[in-house]
């Protein structure tokens, strides 16, 4: 430690007349310490002061430079040591150098820079705001011949791509054709798997996604899918899931899925077809959760639908209710939930069989598939008066969404579980579906949802509710009376919060609880013709009107 010791105090004396042959001896003998024990090494070289001096040394034009710079990036190697090279006013001066033509001082730079913000956000926004994005990317274009400059690119690209800021300056460069075109020269797996862990998180934002589809990269992803697809080493794998689930993170942005689906007749669109009947689950997950996302627009689904996709999916599905791959049952119920959305695929798809498949998963215990398979089913009944009468008296359905609707860890299983259960009665209009929800224990669940902060929810449980009440009240009422209806549609009532709509059907579904003496009888100890009156005036129209009959209702049964 002697001779670091009097190393640096010949440093502090030649960079004050900036002697060349010195200044290097004395850098020599630094580089030397911090490779036999860099951590004490650095803690010298703080205590002495040096330092501040070490701007001064960042010359682009002196040969010295670049070892000044290797000094720096290993110090910066030690967390203790970043703060200290900050607060000496380093990271100006090293984004300067960024701009030589000298490929070692570029090297050693990009160390410094890289190890001084290694894990620090506020330093890395701090790099993007000085506008060193443009700057590394132009470097990658013009060097990309040179391994070690490239490496250096890739990682602090992948350091600085995590930030969301970083997405705009990104979007505005080539860094798409640049990166696209160092993957095609590749032939080494690590080489791939850096350039990998760039895309992945420049390809969440929509448009460096339309970039990289014009850029090539999808072409390069399902080479990557052809060489590996049948692999059995651990970077075949590990590439197929990469590449897999890269092509389907391009798919979530509207315009570059848009454009790969091409009218249903793009090329790409057809070779992710085929992978849903792969004997691959990485292939069949990516395969499905890529219709998912292609099945975004109506003319979407409908050009897939009448293609025959449904068939492919339930062939999946029914390969995996005994291999029981959740993933790939998750990914496939979420592709035929979507399909289901436009009114013109519903009957085409129950008369595919759609349900059955879906209703073989009903015995699944994993919360993921259990969403998707109420939404799917959902989505199939609306406005299909038939399959919700089907569906609606099958006991074990209707046992099951009244055990889910209690499914407190789960809030969106147990969200969607009572909203199937609404739409049953809602499209149905049945009462032997009524009787089947009544006796399955379904009433009380519908109550509790009239109650729920989503307003859409909270209707959907009023009309089906109302409808419970026009069909067969009788059975209810002993369930209406248990789960306090009425006293939850004063509240609803009261609540000057509540919309016109959760009024209004509050309204009707009073009235037709009069038929029944119970009810009948808590409905005038509440004093709801207090409420009902003042809605008179509400300014919505239908619910003034609806006031006016429901009083007039009360009165004459009071």
């Amino acid at each position: 430690m002697d001779n670091l010791s009097e190393a640096l105090e010949k440093l502090k004396l030649a960079s004050a007349d900036s002697t060349a042959d010195s200044t290097e001896n004395c850098l020599d003998r630094l580089l030397k310490a911090l490779a036999n024990n860099n951590t004490e090494a650095s803690m010298k070289i703080q205590e002495t002061g040096i330092l501040p001096l070490l701007p001064t040394l960042l010359n682009p034009q002196s040969s010295c430079t670049p070892k000044v710079a290797n000094i720096i990036a290993e110090m910066a190697k030690n967390e203790f040591m970043r703060s200290p090279c900050v607060d000496a006013g380093l990271i100006p001066p090293l984004i300067q150098l960024l701009s030589s033509s000298d490929q070692e001082l570029l090297l050693q730079t990009g160390r410094a820079l890289g190890n001084i913000c290694y894990d620090s956000h506020s330093l890395q926004a701090q790099l993007i705001n000085m506008g060193v994005i443009p700057t590394l990317v132009k470097l990658l274009g013009v060097h990309s011949h040179n391994t070690a400059l490239t490496e250096m690119c890739l990682i602090a690209f992948g350091n600085l791509a995590e930030l969301e800021s970083s997405k705009e300056q990104f979007a505005s460069t080539n860094i798409a054709e640049e990166l696209v075109r160092l993957f095609q020269k590749q032939t080494e797996h690590e080489k791939k798997e850096m350039i990998f862990e760039v895309l992945a998180p420049l390809a969440e934002n929509d448009v460096i996604k339309l970039q990289l589809v014009e850029a090539g990269l999808v072409e390069c992803l399902l080479d990557v899918v052809a060489q590996t697809v049948d692999g059995e080493r651990e970077e075949d794998v590990a590439q197929l899931k990469t590449a897999s689930d890269l092509m389907v993170l391009l798919l979530l942005g509207d315009e570059s899925m848009q454009k790969l689906f091409e009218g249903g007749k793009g090329s790409v669109f057809q070779r992710v077809l085929s992978w849903i009947p792969s004997h691959n689950h990485q292939l069949q997950l990516a395969g499905a959760l890529a219709i998912a996302n292609f099945a975004r627009n109506d003319g979407n689904c409908i050009h897939m639908v009448d293609t025959g996709i449904v068939q492919k999916l339930l062939e999946l599905l029914d390969r995996h209710v005994e291999e029981g791959n959740v993933t790939v049952q998750h990914a496939a119920l979420s592709a035929l939930r979507n399909l289901a959305i436009p009114v013109v695929n519903k009957s085409k798809m129950l008369s595919a069989g759609v349900a059955d498949v879906v209703l073989k998963f009903l015995q699944s215990e994993m919360p993921p598939v259990q969403f998707k398979l109420l939404g799917t089913l959902r989505m199939l009944i609306d406005t299909q008066a038939e399959a919700a009468d089907q569906l609606g008296t099958n006991r074990k359905l209707v046992e099951r969404l009244v055990e889910w609707c209690e499914a407190k860890d789960h809030a969106g299983v147990m969200g969607e579980s009572n909203r199937l259960l609404s739409a049953l009665i809602r499209h149905s209009k049945s009462k032997e579906v009524v009787r089947t929800v009544i006796q399955g224990g379904g009433v009380k669940h519908l109550v509790t949802m009239a109650t729920s902060e989503h307003m859409i929810m909270q209707n959907e449980a009023l009309v089906a509710l109302g409808l419970i009440a026009a069909l067969d009240l009788v059975a209810a009422e002993k369930d209406f009376v248990g789960a306090s209806l009425v006293s939850v549609l004063h509240k609803l009532l009261s609540d000057e919060r509540s919309a016109p709509e959760i009024k209004y059907n509050s309204m009707i579904l009073i009235c037709a609880l009069m038929g029944s003496e119970p009810l009948h009888q808590e409905v005038r100890s509440l004093a709801f013709i207090d409420v009902v009156s003042k809605l008179r005036a509400h300014e919505n129209k239908t619910v003034s009107h609806q006031a006016s009959l429901t009083e007039q209702r009360l009165t004459a049964q009071s």
